[in-house]
């Protein structure tokens, strides 16, 4: 009975074991982890709290249950996987995005925080059929070099069947000695067979901004993923553009496609580069820390020149936060395809033991105060590219729901792919008729 008491007891003391103090509006590059293109912050460990009182029959039910499956499971079962089986419960109804890390777990999702770890480059949502949907390979990986594509369906790794719960300890065996292999089952859009891969494992290191000239004037800004870097190393990559065309630019060429999101912090520095005042995002929870507003200081290291933002089925949560504070401060044009969806914000809970959790505390807002959630951010400008059934967060089991979703079904994803939608942009830009930046 102890047992089932201390489970029942545990999520309300996290639920409200949080400091009540909001946070400044100012956002940190000092905490932080990404997961999948998740937007997180992390908080710390619990400390005791008296709880909500818990309703007296459905500890009965409960303890009801656990007998039942003791006294009469086909194998003998213990004690410790029961309970470790029923936390990972009460995390994987809520939303495709909280999740009860065990110690290994909760290691592999840190260590990939700090933008280096050993495995294939590649960011996964998992099914509600427990295969897991890839939301983006990392540029430069092994997973980007053989051709793996946002949409892409993970149906076994190393010829088993993925049984996992959540992404987390899914991906995990993706995991290993650099040097070593591990072999992909996946399925495509408009393949009639699966198709096997297998990847190299790596040294993953996450360069998370590059930049060039595309031409005199013209520069191209790359964002692949949002750590705790990006923030200044898109300051220096636009001071650096600057300075290679004489001191001031024509025009920018940002590209979000594929960027499947990382630290919220990294997403609102990045923004406030180039947008010179007013709110760049909100977010919203039942927590008083959840209640956030940031906003932009004076200064545009830009100086006003037109910029366009490319973004696809892939551009993902914090990348969605910049796309959309960028076309909601009428600072840039949006031209590809409509993005993920990705609109919430998760929290890290450290345990004593080592394990974690990872919850959803709360929704973030553009500018205009419309959330992406579900739904995602339209395009100004539409281009095509390959269709990619799934690849959206309301396609997802047990998302969390938005307020415009579209109803009809598992639609269509698209990602753009390659170097054409940058010279759709760049002509853009040269034809002068990318809208005049307003103050709002």
């Amino acid at each position: 009975m102890r047992k089932s008491l201390l489970l029942l007891l545990l999520w309300p003391a996290l639920s409200v074991a949080q400091d009540p103090t909001p946070p400044p509006a100012a956002p940190s590059t000092g905490a932080g982890q990404t997961d999948a293109g998740v937007t997180t912050k992390v908080v710390p460990a619990p400390s005791p709290t008296r709880p909500n009182a818990v309703p007296l029959e459905e500890i009965q039910r409960y303890v009801s249950v656990y007998r039942a499956i003791k006294d009469a499971y086909v194998d003998p079962i213990t004690d410790q996987t029961l309970m470790r089986a029923a936390l990972r419960g009460l995390l994987a109804d809520l939303d495709p995005h909280s999740a009860y890390l065990e110690k290994s777990a909760a290691e592999n999702f840190n260590e990939q925080a700090t933008g280096t770890y050993v495995g294939v480059g590649v960011e996964l949502e998992m099914r509600a059929d427990h295969n897991l949907t890839v939301v983006s390979p990392i540029d430069g990986s092994p997973a980007a070099k053989a051709g793996i594509r946002g949409g892409d369906i993970i149906s076994a790794i190393d010829g088993k069947p993925i049984t996992a719960t959540d992404v987390d300890t899914a991906s995990s065996a993706l995991r290993g000695p650099p040097g070593t292999t591990v072999k992909l089952t996946l399925l495509r859009e408009g393949d009639k067979a699966p198709r096997e891969v297998s990847l190299v494992r790596e040294d993953i290191r996450l360069v998370s901004v590059t930049s060039r000239m595309l031409e005199p004037g013209y520069g191209y800004l790359r964002i692949s993923s949002f750590q705790s870097d990006t923030g200044s190393a898109t300051a220096k990559s636009i001071a650096t553009l600057r300075q290679q065309s004489g001191g001031q630019l024509r025009g920018l060429v940002l590209d979000l496609r594929s960027n499947p999101g990382g630290l919220l912090d990294a997403a609102v520095e990045s923004a406030d580069a180039v947008i010179d005042d007013g709110v760049i995002v909100s977010t919203r929870g039942r927590l008083a820390n959840s209640n956030v507003v940031y906003r932009a200081k004076r200064g545009d290291a830009l100086g006003g020149a037109p910029m366009i933002v490319l973004i696809d089925g892939g551009t993902a949560s914090a990348a969605e936060v910049l796309a959309g504070a960028l076309h909601d401060r009428k600072r840039a044009v949006l031209m590809g395809s409509r993005t993920f969806g990705k609109g919430s914000i998760q929290s890290v809970v450290s345990l004593p033991n080592g394990d974690a959790v990872k919850l959803t505390t709360g929704r973030y807002f553009t500018p205009s105060g419309e959330s992406i959630q579900a739904h995602g951010i339209v395009p100004d400008i539409a281009l095509h590219g390959a269709n990619t059934r799934g690849l959206r967060e309301q396609d997802l089991p047990g998302h969390l729901p938005g307020g415009e979703e579209d109803d009809d079904g598992f639609a269509l994803g698209e990602v753009l792919g390659g170097d054409a939608p940058i010279a759709a942009a760049l002509a853009q830009l040269k034809k002068k008729t990318v809208a005049a930046v307003e103050k709002p």
